[in-house]
């Protein structure tokens, strides 16, 4: 995609004053009395303020009290789940999979259920921040439709699983509908669609390597469920003799596209593999938590040089949708685990959810930080409340402070998608009519195992 020249003539779709700007890179930089302009849906103009003197804008924006920042990046999620939001919890990965979610699944899962259940999820990630999410689901086709309704960003994982689901029969039906769904996509701006392999004990190897076949003949991204738990792993060396990271390597399936969630159990070696390949790691803390599935090292991680985002998984298993919660989360956790309270400073937790996230998905040349002639993805968070004052320092208060609800607008590619705390391209009053619909449909279907 080409860049649009950068607006020389001091016009402005949009002209925004806030109170500070952390634009992530450099990391750790918090501006005061800058402002910034939108022009064409890209960044036209960051510079002190007095320097806007004569521009004109359609829309000018007042926000002493805000901090204006790139939007968040989900970099892992199931967003039709938000459906199955506490449907069952406390229960770990495995019978919670198969005794519960896979089996309500298959009770529920359809066209309609992805379409409702993914406006659902964008409801609540905008109003929390988020610009942009990677999601990972069946009849992706639905959640297509439903981000180009609502604007947002979108990765679609392509879901890629060896078994009969509602959506195909098996991981070769799934592939020959994504690419399908790819070629429909290819002119979409906000959309782009990857393969999503499940995870190595959910899809066959022959389709793994058919898989890394084809995303390199494709340039494509490959995102997986992978090193979850510690069983997974300990059943793959007995069944495989192989760690699963090592079976994707042997298949050519790690690399710098390659995007790695969860990455609970991981030895030196594995730490070691993922940097020499320059694969991600998409770490997911509540719900890993939540799950009792385990904790991602990130600190090693980082050490290695390994590039870290954040995902919220889905809202079935972590409950929440909010990259706020989890930034605080990732912080914390990092902290506790290492006995260490400088691990994962708050300016690396964040970003983790911006850059971070951006570096994974393969568009960091077009959002996650805050510079001229990138995408204008951000939001504006106000921090006027009583429960982020005193404001001694605006990138701690974001990431120790905050639980998503400050945020107030939120633009993608220039377009406004919340105002004043008012979503603009989502009819909450009609979409609670639907989930409530649903609600009552899996509660008259739910069964004794399900």
């Amino acid at each position: 995609m080409s860049t649009p020249p950068i607006a020389t003539d001091k016009q402005a779709d949009t002209l925004i004053h806030p109170g500070w700007i952390i634009p992530v890179t450099p990391t750790g930089q918090v501006m005061t009395g800058y402002s910034l302009a939108i022009r064409g849906g890209r960044i036209a103009a960051l510079m002190p303020r007095a320097d806007f003197a004569g521009w004109q804008a359609d829309e000018t924006l007042e926000l002493p009290s805000h901090v204006l920042l790139p939007g968040l990046v989900n970099a892992h999620g199931h967003a039709a789940m938000s459906l199955l939001r506490g449907y069952a919890d406390d229960y770990a990965l495995m019978p919670w999979l198969e005794d519960h979610m896979w089996p309500a699944e298959a009770a529920h899962v359809s066209d309609e259920f992805v379409a409702d259940g993914t406006e659902l999820a964008m409801a609540e990630m905008i109003r929390s921040g988020t610009t942009t999410f990677s999601d990972m689901y069946f009849f992706p086709e639905a959640t297509a439709r439903a981000v180009q309704a609502a604007g947002m960003r979108c990765q679609l994982s392509i879901p890629i699983i060896g078994f009969q689901t509602a959506w195909a029969r098996d991981a070769g039906e799934c592939i020959s509908k994504g690419l399908a769904l790819r070629d429909t996509l290819k002119h979409d701006e906000l959309i782009t669609a990857v393969f999503g392999p499940h995870a190595t004990y959910t899809v066959p190897e022959a389709d793994l390597a058919r898989v890394a076949t084809l995303a390199a003949e494709l340039d494509l991204p490959v995102q997986i469920h992978l090193h979850e738990t510690a069983a997974e792993v300990l059943q793959a060396v007995e069944t495989t003799g192989e760690r699963p990271i090592d079976s994707l390597d042997r298949l050519g399936l790690l690399g710098p596209r390659t995007q790695c969630v969860h990455m609970t159990d991981l030895g030196k070696q594995d730490i070691a593999l993922l940097a020499a390949s320059g694969a991600h790691v998409v770490h997911c803390p509540r719900s890993n938590m939540k799950l009792g599935s385990g904790i991602c090292p990130v600190t090693a991680l980082q050490e290695a040089g390994v590039n870290l985002a954040l995902g919220t998984d889905g809202a079935a298993s972590n409950n929440t949708l909010n990259l706020f919660a989890e930034l605080q989360a990732a912080a914390l956790l990092a902290k506790v685990s290492r006995l260490d309270a400088s691990a994962l400073p708050a300016a690396a937790a964040l970003e983790m959810a911006t850059l971070g996230g951006a570096r994974a998905l393969g568009i960091d040349d077009q959002v996650g930080s805050l510079e001229v002639g990138k995408q204008a993805d951000l939001i504006a968070v106000d921090l006027s409340g009583p429960a982020t004052q005193p404001v001694h320092n605006a990138l701690s208060q974001l990431v120790y402070a905050c639980n998503g609800s400050e945020v107030t607008h939120n633009w993608v590619a220039g377009q406004p998608l919340l105002r004043d705390g008012r979503l603009t391209t989502i009819d909450t009053t009609a979409l609670a009519a639907r989930v409530a619909n649903w609600q009552q449909r899996i509660a008259t279907k739910r069964t004794t195992k399900a």
